[in-house]
């Protein structure tokens, strides 16, 4: 897929138009900090057209400034429904298509006194939100015939933390969420990739608590996100090492798990 944009150029006093060829049209919500950023600016910088979506503009303005003729800025809070809507119509108008899309959006927070008022923005954020936005893209991709839909959830979600009840169960729901999109895609009959994306500790505001460990850098993080979803992963670990891990936690009984 190839995005054209018209511009004008002026060659022995004659105005001419020019096309200049991006390789893919990328929506990446939750795109001002951390893996959305840092995937911004591969992605940009490899020549292709992105519309990023976020709560902050200031952060958003910031990073169309970068890459002036790529970028198309559109906020919005995923837990604003008919903000986010607006949002996404406004950059699908201006794209056409799509042929990426990466949600990156989420939130958590350390909680072990389970206080709601912590909890509450999470499940607004990582379950209502979320849901709308991965259903609303896929939508968009059924209609097309085709696309790429990637979710940004976490090797956290696969076992309970009490440090962080809300966010372990909300990424849970996330990853059964998109091994069921996964699934209706390919009874669609498999014109839609489906990406999850299960991060580790990556060296974000996100990446809280004590004792923590294999925290990985957001440009090694980036990478192989990319590489995944170039080979059209449908989910990986990252980086490499915790899927070893997780393949060891999905198993632990629970007398050994509780433990540590």
């Amino acid at each position: 897929m190839f995005y054209s944009l018209r511009t004008r150029a002026v060659f022995n006093g004659q105005a001419l138009t020019l096309h200049k060829k991006y390789s893919m049209n990328i929506l990446i919500i939750g795109a001002t900090s951390g893996i959305g950023k840092a995937l911004f600016l591969k992605y940009a910088n490899a020549d292709n057209r992105i519309g990023i979506v976020g709560r902050r503009t200031n952060l958003l303005n910031e990073l169309s400034q970068q890459y002036p003729s790529k970028t198309i800025v559109s906020k919005a809070d995923v837990t604003n429904l008919n903000e986010t809507e607006q949002a996404i119509n406004t950059l699908l108008k201006e794209f056409g298509h799509l042929d990426l899309a990466i949600v990156c959006a989420g939130v958590g927070d350390i909680n072990a006194t389970l206080d709601y008022a912590i909890e509450r923005p999470a499940i607004d954020t990582n379950v209502v939100g979320w849901t709308y936005v991965i259903d609303r893209l896929y939508c968009i991709f059924e209609q097309q015939g085709y696309g790429h839909l990637v979710a940004i959830t976490s090797a956290g979600g696969l076992r309970g933390e009490p440090a962080a009840p809300a966010y372990s169960a909300t990424k849970a729901y996330q990853i059964n969420y998109m091994e069921a999109i996964r699934k209706k895609a390919f009874r669609n009959g498999g014109c839609i990739t489906v990406t999850d994306v299960r991060p580790g500790l990556v060296d974000t505001a996100m990446a809280k608590g004590e004792g923590l460990f294999w925290v990985m850098s957001v440009e090694k993080v980036a990478t192989q996100i990319i590489s995944a979803i170039s080979r059209k992963k449908s989910k990986v670990y990252v980086t490499k090492r915790w899927h070893r891990l997780a393949l060891l936690y999905r198993i632990l009984p629970f007398y050994i798990f509780k433990r540590l």
